[in-house]
């Protein structure tokens, strides 16, 4: 792989496995890691349901692409120099339930975070009092807890709580975002994040909480996926990502 990267020589694969390298780095950058516990994979191109995740192990900040381990729907090794890399087994029963039954969706990612397991835990879920979470607004599952993903019977249960939507809340766990590309998935992963913080800064004031109108509230989930249709949009904030990573946009490469 790093010669095919080096000779820059055009290969699908490889460069899923940059971008996938580079989320990655952008969910340490903005502080979404819980030391090696969390997960995000993509499909490989061309290849059905084979999906590239993280070597378990490595730490987010320091991922490449070499470190990303090629397993099929029953979650064996493909390739033969990944033999012997450890990958989350709870993370194979979460990405390939999503990947099996949604093959609108290329990239998914799940995190831990205080704000997104804050939310997970209320009975509530995801209030309409942000901007931020009105883009979820009527597009957003929730998957009740059932312990550690290590069974994989629960992959039924995920993606009928999953449905049509690209976003879930995972009670009592944290969060799960998907999208048709990698910028897509990042995209609706950091929103959905941010809208949580917003939600449990808000809540921490001790005020009473003001809630769009219903009308209001199904706007502006409309605009925000007129916007997800045009996929400038995500694509335009995950270049300038790209660019401000550490080392470059090609340290995530190699």
């Amino acid at each position: 792989m790093d010669a095919i990267a080096a000779t820059g020589t055009t290969n699908p694969e490889w460069q899923v496995r940059c971008d996938l390298a580079a989320f990655y780095r952008l969910i340490a950058k903005f502080r979404m890691t819980d030391l090696i516990y969390t997960h995000i994979s993509a499909r490989v191109p061309g290849q059905g349901d084979q999906f590239l995740i993280n070597q378990y192990g490595i730490a987010f900040d320091a991922m490449c692409a070499s470190d990303l381990v090629k397993i099929d729907a029953e979650g064996r090794v493909v390739d033969e120099a990944d033999r012997g890399k450890m990958v989350n087994a709870a993370g194979f029963t979460i990405h390939s339930a999503v990947h099996a039954a949604r093959h609108d969706l290329a990239c998914v990612v799940h995190t831990h975070t205080a704000a997104g397991i804050a939310v997970s835990c209320q009975e509530e879920g995801l209030l309409p009092i942000s901007q931020h979470a009105l883009k979820f607004y009527g597009h957003l599952g929730y998957h009740d807890y059932q312990g550690i993903a290590l069974d994989l019977n629960e992959r039924v249960s995920l993606v009928r709580n999953l449905g049509p939507h690209r976003a879930m809340i995972l009670r009592n766990h944290g969060l799960l975002a998907a999208g048709r590309t990698i910028p897509e998935a990042f995209d609706h992963i950091y929103f959905l994040e941010r809208a949580c913080q917003a939600q449990i800064a808000a809540q921490a004031s001790g005020s009473r909480l003001l809630m769009p109108p219903e009308n209001v509230r199904r706007h502006t989930a409309a605009q925000f996926n007129d916007f997800s249709d045009v996929p400038f949009y995500v694509d335009l904030a995950w270049e300038a990502e790209m660019r401000g990573l550490p080392g470059g946009p090609a340290r995530h490469c190699c």
